[in-house]
């Protein structure tokens, strides 16, 4: 897997999204199989196959965190934000986490969908 470099310490939380990425899909209608890809040497997520949403890039924020990210062009961070305050984010491309904290999953999950469906949703 591609999450296998890492220290442990950000392995473990970094492939529980990636395993949530794959759930996320796989009950969202219209998203179709995730193509895992590298891209700027990061683990990455894609709608390949529907061309339903954004790309999707798992790696290291700084020193001590990790990142999900989405593409700085899209509205999804800001929509992110609207719906989960208490969530870090780094201006317009990503969701911040603690490794070492309990990932908020049922929020994560919600983020993840919208990202695989948002060429879907911004067609309608």
């Amino acid at each position: 897997m591609m999450c296998d470099a890492y220290p442990e310490k950000y392995r473990r939380p970094l492939l529980a999204i990636r395993d949530l990425i794959f759930d996320v899909a796989s009950k969202t209608e219209g998203v179709g199989r995730i193509t895992e890809t590298l891209k700027w040497s990061q683990p990455s997520y894609l709608t390949q196959e529907t061309g339903s949403g954004t790309t999707i890039r798992l790696d290291r924020f700084g020193e001590s965190h990790i990142a999900f990210f989405v593409h700085c062009q899209t509205t999804l961070v800001d929509s992110f934000r609207g719906l989960f305050q208490d969530l870090d984010y780094s201006n317009n491309r990503a969701i911040i986490f603690d490794p070492e904290a309990d990932l908020p999953m049922d929020e994560l999950a919600i983020c993840i969908a919208m990202s695989l469906t948002y060429k879907l949703n911004k067609k309608n």
